[in-house]
């Protein structure tokens, strides 16, 4: 929260999507930035703080989530600003740059074009009775970077990276150092070009560490270019569905499936999704079901992974759980699971013999078993599979190593060698999941539920690729 001339700013984050969207009111009305699907947590904002949500705002046509602005506009009465160049299949008020929209007598936005991150991007500076207070950046000025610029395609992110040098450099010029950066992406979302842990910046503090302020036009290009690695495969239907404008989305609880039909979507090869702990699943789980702990980026993989508009069933230890999951996938468009079930794996099978474990093991393991010894009943370690990005992979992987990077894995479980297989990440989440696709395919899987920096210390090799 920053308190800045009256003015107050609210920060609503989605932290397991890497983003966050903003209330900022001066106490009687406010005005809502790039708001989120799960519009609910805003209105109840709103409400504890005692204003009316009077203008909903975009600065972009979002490429990682499916916005909750229209419904928002909608539900509140609140008109709704996009940006004029944006071909949308709603009614809103037409931002352009240099436009200034009156929220009250002490606040006020003024519309910056920002093109970048997308062609039509806008920034929106706020301003109280004392000036400019800051600026919403979207995905244009981030925390330390800017967002990427290859999100409407290869073929544009050379030209959108000029453009995104020359809108940081405009914002940089135009506000005092001392004006707060609020940006939406930038957080561990794959909408941002690199990561930063900064809570919060300035304008000043930007153009001190920014390399888009600090590196040349071609500099910068090259550099954001070469760093870009994959995303995920639904940002293809995102801007497509902002663009139409989603409804109010519905979080009524899920029908709960009974053992049997999980057995049938299993056996159909459907996304049976496990929800629970990493730890837990390797401990049991049922046999063909999927690991996509809710203790980590669930909704961005399972995303990314799963063909667009299949069926996806939830398992979580309670009600609790799964309604959560269901909010994150309605964040990214994934509106309504198929079915979920709570509780055990026992309570889930219908025959005891369909619980399964997986092996789980350390680096050390690892270079204990690849010298002939594996420890304590672990099976040879046949094949060891990487599971990481393709930039992952270059910076350095074990010698040896297979490469799969895990959004390609499903399609690709026929191209892992045979024998047993070892699996690991950066940090073993990513991993976990590998793990339960190799299972359910029949695969025998050891789990390297372990970081990555600590395989040199193992004693195993690590080699660098050269790009």
């Amino acid at each position: 929260m920053g308190m800045i001339m009256s003015l107050i700013v609210e920060v609503v984050a989605t932290s397991s999507l890497g983003d966050r969207s903003y209330l900022a009111h001066d106490s009687r009305v406010a005005v809502v930035v790039d708001p989120q699907r799960d519009v609910d947590r805003v209105v109840e904002l709103a409400g504890r703080l005692g204003v009316k949500i009077t203008h909903v705002v975009e600065t972009h046509l979002h490429n990682d989530y499916v916005s909750g602005g229209l419904a928002l506009a909608k539900l509140t009465g609140a008109v709704y600003a996009v940006a004029a160049a944006d071909d949308v299949a709603f009614e809103r008020l037409p931002a352009r740059d240099g436009d200034e929209i009156v929220l009250s007598e002490r606040m006020r936005l003024t519309v910056l074009a920002t093109p970048g991150h997308t062609f039509h991007h806008v920034s929106y500076v706020l301003h109280g009775s004392d000036g400019p207070a800051g600026v919403f950046t979207g995905g244009s000025l981030l925390f330390g970077t800017t967002g990427r610029t290859d999100l409407l395609g290869k073929q544009h992110a050379d030209v959108l990276a000029h453009h995104q040098h020359s809108s940081v450099r405009r914002l940089a010029d135009l506000l005092p150092d001392g004006a707060e950066v609020w940006p939406t992406h930038g957080f561990g979302s794959f909408c941002s070009a690199t990561q930063s842990d900064a809570p919060s910046s300035t304008i000043g503090r930007e153009k001190a560490a920014n390399s888009a302020l600090r590196l040349e036009a071609d500099d910068f290009v090259a550099q954001m270019l070469a760093g870009l690695d994959a995303y995920p495969a639904y940002y293809a239907h995102m801007g497509v569905r902002n663009a139409q404008g989603a409804e109010l989305i519905d979080l009524t609880p899920a029908r709960i499936a009974d053992p049997a039909e999980l057995r049938s979507r299993i056996e159909s090869q459907e996304w049976v999704v496990d929800l629970r702990s990493r730890k837990a699943f390797a401990h049991q789980h049922l046999v063909g079901t999927l690991s996509f702990g809710l203790d980590g980026p669930m909704s961005t993989w399972l995303g990314w992974m799963a063909p667009w508009g299949a069926p996806i069933t939830l398992l979580g230890e309670s009600a609790e759980q799964v309604a959560q999951a269901q909010r994150e996938l309605a964040r990214i468009g994934i509106d309504r699971p198929a079915a979920a079930a709570t509780g055990t794996p026992e309570q889930w099978a219908d025959k005891e013999d369909r619980l399964g474990e997986l092996a789980v093991a350390t680096f050390v393991d690892l270079a204990a078993a690849r010298a002939g010894r594996p420890p304590h009943g672990l099976p040879p370690a046949d094949v060891v599979l990487d599971v990481r990005l393709v930039g992952e992979w270059r910076q350095g992987h074990l010698d040896g190593a297979v490469h799969v990077p895990l959004p390609e894995l499903p399609q690709r479980v026929a191209d892992v060698p045979g024998g047993v297989v070892w699996v690991h990440c950066q940090s073993g989440y990513r991993a976990s999941i590998a793990a339960s696709v190799l299972a359910a395919a029949g695969r025998q899987v050891v789990h390297l539920d372990d970081g990555f920096g600590t395989v040199r210390d193992a004693g195993l090799d690590v080699v660098e690729d050269p790009a």
